[in-house]
């Protein structure tokens, strides 16, 4: 954690200013309405931004993506998704999401850059097409040591991940806010502890305790430091879905990379989040210090590392795993920095409403009621809203001019060509988990979100086919497979027939064993860790359409 100088504030207001820049150039089905009634709809928003050179004189901001959203599914609703519906639409695990999802649509470009080149494809290039991502070189430097082929990409040096948030996370790091907020700030009293009869921890999660109760986000305020579902309405079916504060919290040992980007993109220091950005009035230092700081709730990771291939089964380290300490897992606390509360009031006219808020007289229904009763009426919206921005590596063009593509999803980005001046790789409306238009009972492909489970498995497996092509039975590993024996037969990585395998399956890689490891410890250190099962035994058939189009 840290404190904000002039000179970091100046780099908050202005990564700010971008994410809301580029979230008003979206047409207007995007953003809240007034409902017929009077009632101003409010939503979160997330945007994440790549800093590359920071502080020097070539610095460059680039939005990657943003994203709006305050809903999530119930337990009850898990079950019924086959892949295609997402769990959790609150604006920050989108936005983290789509920014994996340009992860992979970023080395999927610079992959077809490179088979069309006529340059050296064996990783020993200097530069990069890429100012974001460049080749993990295949030998280490001043040894004769070889690296794994997987992943074959890492972040380039100079770049930093920021994530800018309009409202602070639910859960542990708001607690304190949703205590003020209460007409008595008194702490509720302990209800009797709920077992989760139904939880079994899956083959990678046989430690975790599931009888500990998941409390709900904004109840047992004497309770801090916890583990919280997502915040909803007392009367709301119940939710698996961890609370937004638990899941950021986790990023800050898994690294801001998913398990399908994981299979591409090493991680290094900074695959991490550099820093959360909220505004002033959303920041209470007690609370982020706990839920996020080395000191608070995650004290048992501090120091911790988890480093890819440092051992040998005998435990002792070895050569190549003291090499190669660049890429690891490790407990990498970000700061928590501020923009002004008065920059987000003249920026974001989709904030939640306080009872403190002065209310215009037009505005009041009756001056003679206390302000919380005259406060406008409001309510969060259903909407939420996804941009993406599209890979920095153009696809060459193939023999016809055609441009090359993997991708076998519709990314909505043909309505959206571009956005304040960046061009638009992705754009989707989303309601109940499925693109806007479809139902939750029966999403069909069209109905996915390209963020969805099976789209991003779908495209992943495009993207790692594309690296490692089927081998003939009995030959040796393909060229660039440095390791002698990944590729596209390791059914853990290509060959899996339902997520669940592709999921917990052996590990495929050094750094996604390390990266399970990582995570299990995690989840152990926070404790009350409950998995959203129910969503994981669907294969790739899915995304068949079977429906009938309208000639």
């Amino acid at each position: 954690m840290g404190t904000t100088g002039p000179e970091t504030q100046s780099l908050s207001s202005r990564i700010a200013t971008l994410v809301h820049s580029h979230f008003d150039g979206l047409p207007k089905r995007s953003k809240p309405v007034v409902r017929d009634d009077g009632t101003a709809e409010w939503v979160p928003m997330t945007g994440i931004v790549l800093v590359k050179g920071e502080n020097t004189p070539s610095e460059i901001l680039t939005c990657i993506t943003i994203a709006t959203g305050a809903k999530c599914l119930s337990a009850r609703q898990i079950p019924q998704c086959q892949g295609l519906v997402l769990h959790d639409c609150h604006a920050e695990i989108l936005a983290m999401r789509a920014f994996n999802f340009w992860l992979l649509s970023e080395c999927h470009s610079l992959l077809a850059q490179e088979g069309h080149s006529a340059e050296d494809t064996n990783g020993h290039r200097n530069d990069s097409a890429s100012p974001y991502i460049q080749r993990r070189q295949t030998v280490i430097p001043n040894t004769d040591i070889k690296r794994g082929a997987e992943p074959p990409f890492e972040i380039q040096p100079d770049v930093r991940i920021y994530m800018y948030c309009t409202c602070a996370p639910c859960g542990d790091a708001s607690m304190e806010l949703c205590m003020a907020a209460q007409d008595d700030p008194t702490p509720w009293a302990i209800p009797v502890p709920e077992t989760e009869p139904n939880d079994t921890p899956s083959e990678t999660n046989t430690n975790l305790i599931t009888t500990t109760p998941l409390l709900s986000g904004r109840g047992d305020f004497s309770k801090l430091g916890i583990v919280r579902r997502k915040p909803a309405r007392a009367d709301a079916e119940s939710t698996k879905s961890k609370s937004c504060s638990d899941k950021i919290a986790l990023r800050q040992v898994s690294s801001l990379l998913n398990y399908e980007t994981s299979l591409l993109v090493a991680p290094t220091e900074n695959a991490y989040i550099a820093a959360l950005i909220l505004p002033e009035e959303e920041i209470t230092r007690v609370g982020c210090e706990r839920c996020f700081g080395e000191d608070g709730r995650m004290k048992g990771l501090k120091g911790r590392v988890w480093p890819v291939g440092s051992a040998t089964d005998d435990g002792s380290e070895t050569v190549q795993g003291i090499i190669e300490s660049r890429y690891r897992y490790e407990f990498r606390p970000f700061q928590v920095l501020s923009i002004p509360t008065e920059q987000l009031k003249s920026s974001w006219p989709f904030r939640k409403p306080r009872a403190s808020d002065p209310i215009p007289e037009s505005e009041a229904d009756d001056l003679s009621q206390p302000e919380p009763a005259r406060m406008k009426k409001s309510k969060p919206s259903n909407l939420s809203a996804i941009w993406v921005r599209a890979p920095t590596v153009p696809i060459p063009a193939d023999s016809e001019g055609a441009p090359q593509t993997v991708i076998i999803v519709d990314t909505g980005s043909k309505q959206l060509p571009t956005l304040r001046g960046s061009k638009t790789g992705l754009f989707e409306n989303i309601i109940n988990g499925v693109r806007q238009g479809n139902k939750l009972s029966a999403p069909g492909l069209r109905g996915a979100s390209v963020l969805s489970r099976a789209k991003l498995w779908s495209y992943c497996k495009e993207v790692l086919g594309s690296i490692f092509p089927p081998s003939t039975e009995g030959t040796g590993p393909t060229d660039g497979d440095a390791d002698g024996g990944r590729g596209a037969d390791d059914p853990s990585v290509l060959q899996a027939s339902t997520y669940r395998e592709f999921k917990e399956a052996a590990g495929p890689t050094e750094i996604i064993r390390a990266r399970r490891s990582a995570i299990q410890s995690a989840r152990e250190v926070l404790a009350g860790w409950v998995p959203n099962s129910g969503d994981e035994d669907w294969g790739l058939d899915v995304l068949i359409d079977t429906k009938k189009r309208k000639r």
